[in-house]
């Protein structure tokens, strides 16, 4: 497995995680068995961080502070060490972190601005989503998503916005579930609009974590980034 290291210093490891890799085992048997994951490429090549951060049970994480979906490319933290880890988390969790994605949505967006400011909770019909608005179930947490249109593009009859998106909230699929929301489902998203849109040569999510601007723990600011992939650019050129 080829992951992209984008920055490393004594604390911090940034990579360019592919699409199709997910961050860590997520706990079924077979799973474990066949997938590798960015924390397989982790253990192997930074094996002094195998203790670094909480496990999930018995599902070691090490060094994570936060996720990318599987079908999701881009900028991905790690910390290399337990006081980095600490505080990263603590900004993570505080909302200080500053995070861009790139997005292909479907259909012409109407506005060329907007904040998405909708509580996101479990949907009823199926666990491995989340839901904004009426019908959604157990806690819901607040969750806002600006987004901005850098492009509007047709293929033949399918339609499509390219947009930048800075989610500002951290919630589970936010800005997949925010797009759905607005009746505007990121393209080829297999979970959330099965049989939606999905542009010419594309053949996974449309969703690119463009750069992340983090402190570190000796008080520089920090942005990674992470050059828009391959699949996503020839499709917006």
């Amino acid at each position: 497995m080829k992951i992209k290291v984008l920055y490393e210093d004594s604390d911090i490891l940034a990579i360019d995680k592919p699409a199709g890799i997910s961050v860590h085992p997520d706990g079924r048997p077979e799973g474990k068995k066949t997938e590798k994951t960015v924390t397989d490429w982790v253990l192997k090549n930074y094996p002094r961080m195998k203790n670094v951060g909480e496990p999930m049970g018995d599902i070691v994480r090490p060094g994570v502070v936060h996720r990318l979906d599987k079908d999701t490319s881009g900028v991905l933290i790690l910390a290399k060490n337990q006081k980095s880890y600490e505080f990263l988390k603590a900004q993570f969790a505080g909302r200080e972190v500053k995070k861009i994605y790139n997005a292909i949505v479907s259909g012409f967006m109407k506005d060329d601005h907007g904040v998405i400011n909708k509580p996101i909770g479990r949907s009823p019909s199926d666990f491995r989503r989340r839901l904004a608005g009426r019908g959604a179930r157990g806690e819901l947490r607040e969750a806002v998503t600006e987004y901005k249109v850098l492009k509007r593009f047709s293929e033949g009859a399918k339609k499509f916005s390219y947009l930048e998106v800075k989610p500002k909230t951290g919630r589970t699929h936010q800005i997949r579930v925010h797009m759905k929301f607005l009746n505007h489902p990121v393209a080829c998203d297999s979970l959330y609009d099965p049989k939606g849109l999905c542009p010419k040569g594309l053949k996974r999510l449309a969703l690119h974590a463009v750069s992340i601007e983090i402190k570190t723990p000796k008080g520089k600011l920090l942005k990674v980034e992470s050059p828009l992939s391959k699949d996503i650019k020839a499709v917006v050129k």
